[in-house]
């Protein structure tokens, strides 16, 4: 039966990013219809920076009210919320509201927002959890947060996102003009979302066996951090229950490791994730599409492939060595081009600290969700003001090689 936790836990993985994940991969498809056009990518990344209030109320409700928040529930609702958040998309993703003069697509980025807090919230949620299951589990769970961009990426190739045609539109002199004329999908934007919430459902299911299957309980991890304790119930009956992280409170950091080495463990974190959710995949567009539709299609695709297999890959082979993941950072950083490598890199990078940091306590995963989130914020916050500001990024034309002057 440890197979089936396994699954679930890598199911309840797929439903921490899925949603935003889904919405980057069919920006192709949105874009056309939209009136923000190109400029969209990097309005939805502020977006969803917008949303760390989520893990910032977690943060502080586990640093001011420590015992007090009730984890899962909290998980059943975000969960619940973003399977909701994705079946509204379904139908509203093209409304759009007038607001200064000019549409905007306020449904869109208000049921983003609401997408945005839930997978934001994630990160201080879902990886406190894990630490309920033995630590194998915590890899399973890396494993399905990297399948939560890979799935949705596959079905928006089957669905033939952005794909484009170069058509003569009229002659100029002796030639003729080239226009990028985009070829209807195999199914609408609407089944997509929906095709988001049934894997929302999904993670809802997986989320609620794990937390009643006797086989998901016996695989629950057995450490000093959980405390027994007798208590008496309203029967009169003297009952043993297993209180978590919250009950037992032992210092951050451990003994083992110094401030020096936790604030270089949390830099190279927030670093990662600055480059993997805050800058690059605002430009990914720019620096992709000029090589063709077909590259930047791969590029999206095989990096989201890239994340799980890296986590895969820690299963057998894991390192803790603070300067192996230094170097890999540094690596990653110096390959931004090459977006395979790139994304595949820093996953692994991601995935060790989370090893290393379970080992600490339930207060270090806490702090590794929200370290997550700061970084991508900072990337994102530096990024934006580069392509809406200062127009220092110009898309291109699939029809031109040309770089536009």
């Amino acid at each position: 039966m440890g197979l089936a936790v396994h699954l679930l836990a890598c199911l309840l993985g797929t439903g921490s990013w899925v949603a935003i994940n889904g919405l980057w991969v069919e920006l192709p498809l949105l874009v056309p219809s939209l009136p923000e056009g190109w400029l969209l990518p990097s309005y939805l990344t502020v977006v969803i920076q917008l949303a760390n209030v989520g893990p910032l109320l977690v943060t502080l409700a586990h640093r001011f009210l420590p015992g007090r928040l009730n984890e899962v529930g909290l998980i059943y609702a975000l969960l619940a919320l973003g399977g909701l958040a994705c079946l509204l998309l379904a139908f509203f993703w093209r409304e759009t509201s007038v607001v200064g003069g000019a549409p905007r697509s306020l449904a869109l980025l208000g049921l983003l927002f609401c997408l945005a807090l839930v997978d934001c919230t994630s990160s201080v949620t879902f990886l406190p959890y894990m630490r309920r299951l033995r630590p194998p589990y915590l890899t399973t769970y890396f494993v399905g947060e990297g399948l939560s961009g890979l799935l949705p990426g596959l079905v928006a190739l089957g669905q033939g996102v952005g794909v484009a045609q170069c058509v003569n539109s009229s002659r100029v002199g002796n030639g003729t003009l080239l226009q990028t004329a985009y070829q209807a999908p195999r199914f609408s934007a609407c089944t997509f979302f929906l095709f988001l919430s049934g894997m929302m459902a999904v993670s809802l299911a997986a989320f609620l066996l794990l937390n009643h299957l006797p086989a998901a309980r016996h695989e629950r991890a057995k450490e000093k951090y959980q405390v027994r304790l007798q208590v008496e119930s309203p029967a009169g009956m003297r009952v043993t229950v297993e209180q978590g992280a919250a009950a037992a409170h032992h210092p951050f950091p451990a003994s083992s490791r110094s401030w020096a080495q936790t604030v270089y463990i949390f830099g190279v974190l927030a670093w990662v994730n600055a480059l993997t959710n805050g800058t690059m995949p605002t430009v990914q567009s720019y620096s992709c599409l000029p090589y063709g539709d077909l590259a930047f299609h791969l590029s999206a695709t095989l990096a989201a492939l890239a994340n799980p297999l890296a986590c895969f890959l820690g299963m057998f082979l894991p390192n803790r060595s603070l300067v192996l993941m230094g170097s890999l950072a540094l690596t990653g950083t110096l390959l931004v081009l090459c977006w395979v490598l790139f994304v595949g890199t820093l996953s692994y990078v991601k995935l060790m600290i989370g090893m290393i940091l379970r080992d600490e306590g339930h207060c270090a995963l806490v702090w590794c969700g929200a370290v997550v989130q700061v970084g991508s914020m900072l990337g994102a916050l530096t990024i934006f003001p580069m392509v809406n500001v200062y127009g220092l990024f110009r898309s291109g034309d699939p029809c031109h090689s040309s770089c536009p002057s």
